[in-house]
């Protein structure tokens, strides 16, 4: 016949005690990293110390970036902010884009994008450039490696849409072997282009193909029109390219115009 066994009971004061000890033993543990912790965050062990930068830069130089950032970081490899650091960098001259990582054990690695400038931007006095994302921003002029680059104008946030109408407008022009100097979107929504021989165009408004249009119509009948007066794309003074259909232009004063781009018909 089976009996059943006594069950043991752990006295209150037993238990009082375990969880005593078990608190008092978490506590201790948690001391201890703390301590730890705290001494990991200031001991001179860790402090930024190595700072590697890489990337394509043809504006600034490894050397000049640490020494105008590594002022300004705060913290060591543990505490530093890297959202902070990233700002730093990305405030120094021609630097578009950085990327900013820990090192073990004590230094930061950063990956650098340049801006790459497509053109001026704003009056003749402003040392804004433009990007190739349409992103503007203030450089050095005097830092330029490159030529020739045109001025963009246009209202305050305007830069990548008057950047994308200089792409499709440039081209067109081609054929007239005359560049586009400068393209500035005004306050009314429309265009006025200079070129490099410094004949003003009006280009009105609309969408990027109604200009393109107007611009192209242009191309295609001015050298019907000036080979009657003896010249050629290069003499062109001024053009208005508002009227529905055709233009009116001057050519080294002589004013004419065409209401009808088939037959390039001028008009006083």
């Amino acid at each position: 016949m089976n009996r059943s066994q006594p069950t043991s009971v752990v006295p209150f004061d037993v238990k009082l005690m375990n969880i005593t000890a078990t608190v008092m033993f978490m506590g201790c543990l948690a001391a201890c990293v703390m301590t730890v912790g705290w001494w990991l965050m200031r001991t001179p062990a860790f402090n930024i110390g190595r700072i590697v930068v890489e990337g394509e830069l043809v504006h600034n130089n490894a050397v000049t970036l640490r020494a105008n950032v590594a002022p300004v970081l705060k913290g060591n490899f543990f505490t530093v902010d890297l959202k902070a650091a990233q700002h730093a960098f990305e405030q120094v001259p021609w630097v578009q884009e950085a990327q900013v990582r820990r090192e073990y054990p004590n230094g930061l690695r950063v990956s650098l994008k340049e801006h790459v400038a497509e053109a001026f931007w704003g009056p003749e006095t402003s040392t804004g450039l433009v990007n190739k994302a349409g992103e503007v921003f203030e450089a050095n002029l005097g830092e330029l490696d490159r030529e020739g680059l045109p001025r963009l104008q246009g209202p305050e946030g305007s830069a990548p849409r008057v950047l994308q109408m200089y792409h499709s407008l440039a081209p067109a022009l081609k054929p007239l072997h005359v560049g586009l100097d400068s393209l500035t979107l005004n306050a009314r929504g429309s265009w006025d282009a200079v070129l490099d021989n410094d004949a003003q165009i009006e280009l009105g408004g609309g969408t990027t193909e109604d200009v393109l249009l107007r611009v192209q119509r242009l191309v295609r009948t001015l050298p019907q029109i000036t080979s009657q007066y003896q010249r050629s794309a290069a003499d062109l003074a001024s053009a208005d390219l508002r009227y529905e259909d055709g233009y009116a232009l001057r050519l080294k004063g002589v004013t004419t115009g065409s209401s009808a781009p088939a037959s390039a018909r001028p008009r006083r």
